[in-house]
């Protein structure tokens, strides 16, 4: 397999042979179900479907519980598509952590935290206004934000206030430390988006 999901657990360390304290990551990697295996003659590409975490049948659609029921699995929470495999899978499968080896680069997705409505200053890196000379009541705002009577109006892509976070973040090349395969996990170098407990997408 290419990858696999995930759920980020927390933060720890971990001591190297030369007894360097390495920040370290550690990620729940599955046991994922193939739900659904996807071809070019049926969907006009090839695909395989994984589903990770378990969900109450009472808090799944009836098309999403058809479409476990045809796999013979319980629902699933998260579900993720892999495009690139290295053996032959069936409805059903199970695919678990053992497919990473150690001391070998992994890249991470994940939904970065979100921080909500923020100003230019937190989101953007502005400075903002000087803090003497009388200033009052516009220390962090934007400034202007626009030309005169040409061209009479905000180009797009200005950076303004706004929603900050809760979007889609690769890290890629994160060095895998350790597999825990009798537990379903991994410990990774450094830091990946996301709050604890967030779902992760774990690729080769």
């Amino acid at each position: 397999m290419s990858g696999i999901i995930g759920r980020k657990i927390g933060m720890t360390s971990v001591f190297s042979a030369e007894g360097k304290n390495i920040p370290c990551t550690v990620i729940e990697a599955g046991p994922c179900v193939v739900t659904q295996v996807k071809t070019v003659e049926q969907d006009g590409y090839s695909a395989l479907q994984l589903a990770f975490d378990e969900k109450k049948e009472k808090h799944t659609s009836k098309p999403m519980l058809g479409h476990f029921q045809k796999a013979k699995i319980a629902p699933k929470r998260k579900i993720a598509e892999f495009k690139e495999w290295d053996k032959e899978y069936q409805l059903g499968d199970v695919v678990t952590s053992d497919i990473f080896l150690e001391d070998r680069w992994i890249d991470v997705t994940g939904i970065s935290k979100g921080k909500g409505f923020q100003g230019v200053v937190k989101r953007h890196g502005y400075s903002g206004a000087e803090r003497t000379h009388g200033q009052n009541g516009c220390l962090r705002t934007p400034g202007s934000i626009g030309a005169s009577s040409d061209p009479s109006r905000v180009f797009k892509g200005k950076k303004m206030p706004g929603r900050m976070g809760g979007k889609a973040v690769k890290v890629i090349n994160l060095r895998l430390i350790k597999v825990i395969p009798e537990n379903n996990l991994l410990i990774v170098k450094g830091s990946i988006p996301g709050p604890k407990g967030s779902y992760l997408i774990i690729e080769k």
